[in-house]
């Protein structure tokens, strides 16, 4: 990526002067209205996450419907992260970041106001889009305007906001699906209210120096990947229950997937401005990083995000109930992210815990995947908290090590393709491993009722447990528990390549200037190494 100056530099052939570092005041300031923002994103996914169940229930889906309302916000958010990327190198953070959070607005609203899996489906893409620009632009801003060095001093207030949004999703979620006068639509109304005051404390709060430059959007190896990517995940959502693993069909997707990305691949390699800049990989840290990320998307979104149907339809639980039961892996994650930022500020020192969040990742999969309709909850928070601490020393830190290894020119490009990879892991988990869990669901109720699975509300539907008589309900109950078992003990070889991705991460010292500071100073030197222009 050619350096960001500006045209009135370029054109005096002068240095750039130097960023000043902004106060912590300022920078307080600046973090309240990202906060607010990222806030909504969370609040928005925990509270859909525990109320989906009921949701599936009402407007009659099926288990790939289920699927797809989680992956369908994941598939646009990861096709749109490259993209607001790219405009941040053009345009006004702070407008961008404010535009995002208005196209969630509208994705929530249409959401609320829905009638059909299919328009509900529809409106998570627009809140995905919405979710990829707060996802990309988010971090690029808290790398301007905070040194590697000092992040963790500020991951505490990442924590906390990340830890009331996780906390207070799924217990929302859980009384307004539970209040009869309310209902599952005001999940999607609540976070609007939210998203405009975090416009408004963005307005307000965040001055940034717009720099512009010549950019070139590659849309065709945007939509190349995306076509590629989609092709791919409806064949591992269908297969083995639309149709055959071993059919035509399989050929055609794999078939039009494979070519798709290959072609994506052959244009990115081209294009003057790529979706995703090849040549960044040449980097070891980011390379690795981006390998661990995409694995900790798989494992991670791909198995907890089937955890509050397990609560509910396995356990029996009710959404308010459930979202309570989601505790302890929060906890665990904001107490592990917290602590590992602290420590990481004060000694300067991070490839450690990368390597320990992978071992306890990969425990806490290992442990999940033991557990059935009859697990109790002592032994599930337990489980939990292992499985959140591994994650939240692992997620953030990722990002650290790779926006510290790289020039500030590439800090845009390194964060959104960690987090275009990360959000491609969690949506090819979501879909795969939703794809085993009705697999085995439709299994073991074919086991349980005697090949007569309509009989009992079984088939590809997600079941309303209070309509099924009592031994119907056991056999549900017990599918549900063996088959979300069942997808933790997949997902759990894909946290342990994380681990191996990580082992391999070459610890650097962190740097002590912010992103802007260091792109001042990586302008001036280029304009110096600039023939003076002959007069």
């Amino acid at each position: 990526m050619t350096s960001a100056v500006t045209p009135e530099t370029a054109a005096a052939g002068a240095p750039e002067e130097a960023a000043p570092a902004m106060p912590r005041r300022h920078v307080l300031q600046a973090m309240s209205g990202l906060m607010a923002g990222m806030f909504v994103a969370i609040l928005a996914s925990t509270v859909v996450s525990n109320a989906l169940p009921r949701i599936i229930a009402d407007l009659h889906g099926s288990q790939s419907s289920y699927t797809w309302v989680v992956t369908a916000e994941l598939l646009a958010m990861t096709a749109t992260v490259p993209i607001w990327g790219k405009l941040s190198d053009l345009y006004d953070k702070k407008l961008l970041i404010q535009l995002s959070l208005s196209m969630f607005i509208v994705g929530s609203l249409v959401a609320g106001f829905s009638h059909s899996v299919g328009l509900l489906i529809v409106s998570r893409v627009v809140q995905g889009i919405g979710a990829g620009g707060l996802t990309a632009l988010a971090q690029v801003v808290m790398a301007s305007i905070i040194p590697p060095r000092e992040l963790g001093r500020y991951s505490g207030i990442f924590g906390a906001v990340f830890a009331v949004g996780t906390v207070a999703g799924p217990l929302i979620g859980g009384v307004l699906v539970d209040t009869s006068w309310l209902g599952w639509r005001w999940c999607f109304f609540i976070g609007v209210p939210f998203a405009l005051l975090a416009i408004v404390l963005l307005q307000l709060t965040l001055k940034l120096p717009t720099v512009r430059r010549e950019v070139k959007i590659d849309y065709l190896g945007a939509v190349l990947i995306m076509s590629g990517v989609s092709a791919l995940l409806l064949w591992v959502t269908l297969a083995g229950n639309n149709f055959d693993w071993a059919s035509w069909q399989t050929a055609a997707l794999v078939t039009a997937g494979v070519v798709l990305l290959g072609l994506a691949v052959l244009v990115e390699s081209r294009v003057a401005e790529p979706m995703i800049p090849l040549d960044i990989f040449r980097n070891r840290t980011v390379a690795l990083t981006t390998v661990a990320s995409m694995l900790v998307g798989v494992a991670m979104f791909g198995g907890t995000v089937f955890l509050s149907q397990y609560f509910q339809i396995s356990l029996g639980k009710t959404p308010t109930t459930a979202g309570l039961m989601s505790l302890p892996m929060i906890l665990g994650l904001m107490l592990s992210t917290t602590i590992a930022g602290q420590i990481i500020s004060a000694r300067g020192k991070w490839k450690g815990f990368l390597v320990a969040g992978g071992i306890i990742m990969t425990a806490g999969m290992g442990l999940l995947s033991t557990i059935g309709a009859d697990t109790s909850f002592g032994l599930l928070s337990v489980y939990m908290v292992v499985l959140g601490v591994g994650v939240g020393m692992l997620m953030q830190n990722l990002v650290l090590a790779a926006q510290n290894d790289v020039p500030a020119s590439e800090l845009g490009a390194a964060t959104s393709v960690l987090s275009f990879f990360r959000s491609l892991g969690g949506a090819i988990g979501t879909s795969a491993l939703g794809a085993v869990l009705a697999h085995r669901v439709a299994q073991e109720m074919e086991k349980g009722f005697g090949g007569a699975a309509a009989s009992g509300g079984g088939g590809h539907s997600v079941p309303d447990l209070s309509t099924l008589p009592e031994p119907a309900r056991h056999v549900v109950e017990q599918a549900y528990g063996i088959a979300t078992g069942d997808i933790f003990l997949v997902g759990a070889p894909f946290a342990f390549l994380a681990l191996i991705a990580v082992l391999f991460i070459k610890e650097k010292p962190l740097k002590t200037q912010s992103g802007m500071e260091r792109l001042a100073e990586e302008n001036a030197a280029a304009a110096n190494a600039q023939p003076s222009p002959m007069h």
